[in-house]
């Protein structure tokens, strides 16, 4: 019997030093009021030089693992999506099965940018599906800081770090999946519209191409993938879009029609912390309670590449 998967925890994690707009327009030319009218931005966190982004995953992993009541030896497959990786290899999701002490699991990195955490967490349900798995660690989680240009103000007045993870188990044969089908594509032709090239890597977008495609195109996409799960933008308690920009999520959630929804706007508080922003945001509704138990809630991330990708998910 192939049977759904469902999130049984979450758990976030975001370095503790907090960067202001303010601390930024004394280091570019900007100010508070142009980014918070921009961008909707007023704070990021900041990892510091000796806090890697694996060890940012694995704070957020452990914390999903204790809330779900598990260990590490109940984890047999690790997804951590990422894109600011130093490393080749080891990957990050190998570094955080040895963090965290998890014998033996598969570990893989993913990395589509600002879509990663939603398409590792459509791999994770479907290698449950698949029976290739039975408890998943799926993390979010990427060190922006240190692949952005700090003397650019287009750019570095974006970004932070952090990290966001979900424990997904197997459903029990009687049980409703609490994981809907996914919905993702790309759009190749436009994949230089977010870019995190060269040596030492560098983060650049352009931000007219991108804004556009987010507020024209991805509304319909992300009603599609409410329909994949059987359930009316009306029907959903939540919506939780990848953090990008202020300006990009409110007309987005607006056009997918979720007007019954708590819209996460994290990203007044955390900056855009690219694949850690979604489940980062899903685990602040749920620790505050605005979100509660078995709640439908739509995450759909966009990004570089231009990927995309979103699924229904019940609230664990």
């Amino acid at each position: 019997m192939h049977h759904g998967s469902r999130i049984t925890a979450v758990g976030h994690y975001q370095p503790a030093q907090v960067l202001t707009n303010e601390d930024l327009a004394g280091m570019v030319d900007t100010s508070d009021e142009w980014i918070r009218s921009r961008v909707g931005i007023r704070t990021r966190r900041i990892a510091g030089p000796d806090e890697p982004v694996d060890e940012l995953a694995a704070h957020a992993a452990a914390k999903a693992l204790a809330s779900a009541g598990l260990t590490p030896a109940d984890v047999d497959l690790i997804v951590v999506a990422t894109s600011t990786a130093i490393d080749r290899s080891p990957n990050t999701a190998a570094r955080v099965a040895a963090r965290l002490g998890v014998p033996g699991p598969a570990a893989l990195d993913l990395n589509v940018v600002c879509a990663g955490f939603t398409h590792a967490l459509a791999t994770a349900d479907h290698a449950v599906r698949a029976e290739s798995a039975s408890r998943a660690l799926v993390v979010g989680a990427d060190k922006m800081s240190e692949v952005v240009d700090w003397t650019d103000r287009t750019t570095c007045v974006l970004v932070g770090d952090g990290a966001g993870a979900a424990v997904v188990e197997a459903c029990a044969p009687d049980e409703e999946a609490g994981i809907g089908p996914v919905l993702w594509g790309s759009v190749p032709e436009m994949g230089n519209a977010v870019r995190i090239e060269g040596t030492p890597p560098r983060f650049a977008q352009e931000g007219q191409s991108v804004y556009r495609w987010a507020t024209t195109r991805l509304p319909a996409i992300a009603r599609r993938a409410c329909e994949r799960s059987g359930l009316a933008p009306a029907d959903l308690a939540a919506v939780v879009l990848h953090q990008a920009n202020l300006r990009i999520i409110e007309p987005l959630a607006a056009r997918i029609g979720a007007v019954n929804a708590v819209v996460a706007r994290d990203v007044v508080e955390s900056g855009n912390t690219s694949a850690a922003s979604i489940p980062l945001a899903l685990s602040k509704l749920a620790e505050r309670g605005e979100i509660t138990s078995g709640d439908p809630v739509l995450l759909f991330g966009f990004g570089g590449n231009l990927s995309y990708a979103g699924q229904v998910v019940r609230c664990p």
